[in-house]
């Protein structure tokens, strides 16, 4: 199997936060924005596998600052690490307050995706060529996080 690079899969979408997605204080709901984030993380797995992915965890999401409605929501995602059949993906999300051109980041999260087969069972995916420094340093951050993910469910396991 042919290895991908992180530009192959890599994806920005931007979307216009509207009253609907919003509380009436006008503060965007935090689950509007974790929708976005998975279609996000999605569609760079789709991209990078070219088969159905699912969401398999959501391994950290830190809100920064909030949304309203009004502001444009954009959303950068790429491919960390890849496993035998799973993939961990980072979404950095910022605002941009189109009347001020302000631009916040916002929130940040990684995702785990896993690829599927016709049949709906998890199926390897193409390795990663990581070509840039950053791009190993992101890969190197995913390890670690992967580590940290397997001991504590090994720990869970002894419980």
């Amino acid at each position: 199997m042919e290895g991908k690079t992180v530009k192959e899969s890599h994806v920005i979408l931007s979307h216009i936060m509207m009253p609907q997605d919003a509380n009436p204080a006008g503060n965007i709901h935090g689950g509007v924005i974790m929708k976005h984030i998975d279609e996000a993380a999605g569609v760079v797995a789709f991209r990078h596998t070219r088969s159905n992915v699912v969401t398999a965890a959501i391994e950290r999401l830190e809100f920064h600052h909030p949304v309203f409605i009004g502001n444009l929501l954009t959303l950068k995602a790429s491919i960390h690490m890849v496993g035998n059949t799973s993939m961990d993906i980072g979404v950095r999300a910022e605002t941009e307050d189109l009347f001020t051109g302000e631009v916040r980041h916002t929130v940040s999260a990684y995702l785990t995706y896993v690829a599927l087969d016709e049949s709906g069972r998890p199926k390897k995916v193409p390795p990663l060529t990581l070509e840039s420094e950053d791009e190993k340093r992101r890969n190197q951050e995913a390890r670690v996080r992967r580590e940290a993910r397997l001991a504590e469910k090994a720990k869970e396991k002894l419980e």
